[in-house]
């Protein structure tokens, strides 16, 4: 007759507890967004047969990084630490930057130092293009950011759909900056995927603001549409990479993480009451991580 350890029975619940523990300080630390583009970047190169250097992919994961840390200061520039309901007001990942801003500010500061001699012997075609990129993220960064808006104006900038077109830039510049005759195989999938970005944001705005009418006040036009949509957008996002598979067998991997993605963001939408709000939004950025199922695969 079998027994069953006390050891064993309480392993499955330790077990979950920390992955969701490492999940969430994966995401709190800002390292969801770097660790997406960075993954995307390599899996695009080596689909494509790419070589890109470990310094490069370096430079992403840390640009990345700041970007997004950077915006997550900039959010909550306004606020005082000290404020007690502050944790009824901002997201967790808005609070723990706030809370821990002296790390953060002397973390971005590092990488910023890390990133001159990365972009310096970068291959001067990729570097030309993250400096244009580099240019446009900071104006629109400044235009967002530098005049504090009150809660009741609209945005005037489609804020999701940016990140999507920006994150997109990221993956696929070093890529195309490589091989410029890629630039007509690879422009569709960096739409796709700039379209996959968006929809995430959708997904996370929706999950983050209860009430549909107060919600959406201060959003842009886009994302009043994309919200309202929301369903329809991620059944025609994961269908439309899955029909160009019919003639872009080159591009199938690409294409089939491309596909995946929506799928796991709609499953992570229905079970959106059994989780907790910071493990349903770290996973959202999980659902991105579609390449590793398929590089197991890659010749």
């Amino acid at each position: 007759m079998a027994t069953h350890s006390p050891t064993a029975r309480i392993s499955h619940p330790v077990t979950t507890s920390l992955l969701a523990n490492l999940i969430t300080a994966w995401h709190l630390l800002s390292l969801d967004a770097p660790t997406v583009a960075t993954l995307w970047t390599s899996f695009i190169a080596r689909v494509m047969d790419i070589r890109l250097s470990a310094s490069s992919l370096f430079a992403i994961f840390l640009a990345v990084w700041a970007v997004y840390a950077s915006d997550r200061l900039l959010d909550v520039r306004h606020r005082d630490p000290r404020d007690g309901g502050l944790s009824k007001s901002l997201e967790a990942r808005h609070l723990f930057h706030l809370r821990h801003r002296q790390f953060f500010l002397g973390a971005i500061f590092l990488a910023a130092l890390a990133l001159i001699p990365l972009i310096v012997f970068m291959p001067p075609a990729v570097r030309d293009l993250y400096l244009v990129a580099g240019a446009l993220l900071l104006a629109w960064l400044a235009r967002i950011h530098v005049r504090r808006r009150s809660e009741s104006t609209p945005e005037s900038l489609p804020k999701e759909m940016a990140v999507g077109f920006f994150f997109s830039a990221a993956i696929f510049i070093p890529n195309i900056a490589q091989k410029p005759p890629l630039l007509a195989a690879l422009f569709l999938p960096a739409l796709l995927f700039a379209n996959l970005c968006f929809l995430n944001c959708l997904f996370i705005f929706a999950w983050e603001h209860h009430d549909p009418t107060q919600s959406t006040l201060r959003a842009h036009g886009t994302t009043r549409f994309g919200i309202r949509f929301l369903k329809p957008i991620a059944v025609l996002s994961c269908g439309v990479p899955l029909l160009l598979l019919l003639r872009e067998h080159a591009l199938s991997p690409i294409l089939t993480a491309l596909s995946l993605a929506p799928v796991l963001l709609l499953l992570l939408h229905r079970l959106r009451h059994r989780l907790a709000p910071i493990t349903l939004r770290a996973a959202a950025d999980l659902a991105l991580l579609t390449p590793l199922l398929i590089l197991p695969f890659l010749p």
